[in-house]
């Protein structure tokens, strides 16, 4: 069985021993591919330093996170561009619009988007979506940006049915994630509903704990409980849980 992981900051781990630690807790549970969305600039040297300590394993994607999207933000995305040449890298992400923390910047944040979207058509790369508070504005954008080079993940889905079949209609994947395993968050309900061949896995390590471990840091191996609880919805075996969604992810990221 291979799980993988579409969405992890497994690279906050700066203890080489505690990362070795969690990276052998990934591959006795199958989980052996492991993608790291970058945040800032600050977090493109930790995801290299991940990738060639791991290269059967993990793989990069290279963006500016919308929460970074402040003051001087094209320098940053400037240095984050410069900085992932000659790196391999597998989508542009983690991007998008997020009005949960601040909402001045919705401006900037939508113009970070689109220009990340046009970097990603240039590479013929996917995109990896991060959304917050913002369905609408990042819809908008995706219909308004929709061609043949636009796919990707629409990273840590949380909405409803029909946000859900909105995003697939665009030809994008939702990452599903921790809050599956929520009790009263409803979006177990929307997983149900849902052909696995529109769905991935991810964990956004440290956030977002699954059960039975929740309000604890997370990590890349807790991604079992998360594809057992998608089996369980489904009502088939982890192991077509795992197929399907790697499958998916290779479908993406093209490896």
């Amino acid at each position: 069985m291979v799980l993988t992981d579409t969405h992890t900051h497994q690279y906050y781990d700066t203890d080489e021993a505690l990362l070795s630690q969690h990276m052998q807790q990934c591959f006795d549970a199958g989980i052996s591919r492991l993608f790291l969305p970058n945040v800032s600039a600050e977090s493109v040297d930790p995801i290299q330093q991940m990738v060639q300590a791991y290269p059967e394993n993990c793989f990069a994607m290279m963006g500016l996170h919308p929460c970074e999207v402040k003051a001087g933000w094209q320098q940053q995305l400037d240095i984050i561009k410069a900085e992932s040449t000659g790196l391999q890298i597998y989508a542009v992400g983690e991007i998008g619009i997020d009005l949960y923390w601040d909402k001045t910047t919705l401006q900037e944040q939508q113009d970070a988007f689109v220009q990340q979207i046009t970097w990603a058509k240039e590479l013929n790369l996917p995109i990896n979506i991060h959304c917050r508070n913002a369905f609408n504005e990042v819809y908008e954008i995706l219909q308004q940006e929709k061609d043949e080079k636009l796919r990707g993940i629409f990273h840590c889905f949380g909405g409803t049915l029909e946000q859900a079949q909105q995003i697939i209609t665009l030809g994008f994947y939702l990452g599903i994630g921790g809050v599956v395993t929520y009790k009263n968050a409803g979006l177990d309900k929307v997983v149900q509903q849902l052909s696995l061949q529109h769905l991935v896995l991810e964990t956004d390590a440290p956030y977002l704990t699954p059960v039975p471990y929740r309000g604890k840091p997370n990590q890349s191996a807790y991604l079992t409980y998360i594809a057992q609880k998608v089996a369980d919805l489904h009502q088939i075996s982890v192991e077509q849980v795992a197929e399907t969604t790697t499958q998916n992810s290779k479908t993406i990221f093209g490896i």
